[in-house]
């Protein structure tokens, strides 16, 4: 008897194709939990999960603005910097002036959120390209945040503000309550409300979306506002960690959200994107630093494992949605 080929482990190739598209990077967090877990038990404990989980808060908030970016056919490469430039802005405020803490968050967010603006209007407005742009105010921005720090770190020593990272709401660390309030706060946007479809709409047709009354220049703008915003929030918890400002750092966080957007099925085409496929991403990116450094794999493994992971994730998606011509 001829084999069948139109089956896959028993299930018909077209539904194989669809439940990998919807559930593929389900599948391939759970294989790594199990691959991990059996190499390093201690990998499993709750104790290590909440720790993989407020590392990751800080990642998530670049990762999903991030997101909106590439939705949109863009990119946004200045999120590192808006992030060292947040930090730097609330060590000289908190540190250097006294400020209060609230006051020096929200003027810190609002130079995050108008760095954003800037880089939306230049792309919509100019129809710039966004990897030229966020690249060329990536280094503007980081060079304000050296300028306001003078190239040192400026120690934070109050401890309510170190409390944002360290505070605990029951076993539940503060970074993790802020994570789980974007991904319910970034999921309502993006899939529940208009503006949510007119990015989609920007992203998969640029012209339909005009010939639709869509706005695109209001949409991108506010695209990477948020996107800024976010970096912003990112900044604030990384230098409730650290306890210092300092600029030089978030380099390479733009390529971990890259990274965790791609893993999530957000195409680099435009219009394709879910928040619980770019949570996963960035999940399977902290349990990828996680595990290998669990397992005692040298550090330069890690990016080289997390490249490879990144290609494959791109080539499944390319298979499982290939259309046929």
């Amino acid at each position: 008897m001829a084999e069948d080929n139109s089956k896959i482990i028993g299930m018909d190739r077209e539904k194989f194709r669809m439940f990998m598209g919807k559930y593929g990077i389900g599948v391939i967090l759970l294989i790594m939990m199990v691959f991990i877990s059996v190499m390093e038990p201690s990998f499993r404990s709750t104790s290590n999960m909440i720790n993989v989980a407020t590392q990751v808060s800080i990642n998530a908030m670049i990762a999903y603005g991030m997101c909106l970016a590439i939705t949109t056919e863009g990119i946004d490469l200045s999120v590192g910097a808006q992030l060292a430039l947040v930090s730097c802005v609330l060590g000289q405020l908190i540190s250097g002036r006294g400020w209060n803490i609230g006051a020096a968050i929200i003027i810190a967010l609002i130079v995050s959120t108008v760095w954003g603006f800037i880089n939306g209007f230049l792309v919509s407005k100019f129809n710039m390209f966004p990897f030229v742009v966020t690249l060329s105010t990536q280094l503007i921005i980081r060079g304000f945040a050296q300028l306001i720090s003078g190239g040192q770190a400026i120690p934070i020593t109050d401890t309510a503000f170190k409390s944002i990272y360290s505070a605990k709401i029951g076993p539940i660390p503060f970074p993790i309550l802020v994570l789980i309030l974007a991904t319910l706060l970034m999921y309502t946007l993006l899939h529940w409300t208009k503006f949510g479809r007119y990015v989609f709409a920007v992203g998969d047709n640029m012209q339909a979306a005009i010939a639709s009354g869509v706005s695109i220049i209001k949409t991108k703008t506010a695209v990477y506002a948020i996107s800024g915003l976010l970096a912003g929030i990112a900044g604030v918890i990384f230098t409730a960690k650290t306890a210092s400002a300092q600029s030089n750092i978030g380099i390479g966080y733009e390529t971990d959200a890259v990274a965790a957007c791609v893993l999530g099925g957000t195409s680099f085409a435009g219009g394709v994107a879910t928040v619980p496929g770019v949570l996963m991403g960035i999940f399977i990116i902290g349990f990828i630093y996680n595990g290998m450094n669990l397992i005692g794999i040298d550090s330069y493994y890690q990016s080289m494992t997390k490249g490879a992971v990144i290609i494959g994730a791109v080539l499944l998606d390319m298979v499982m949605n290939k259309k046929n011509s």
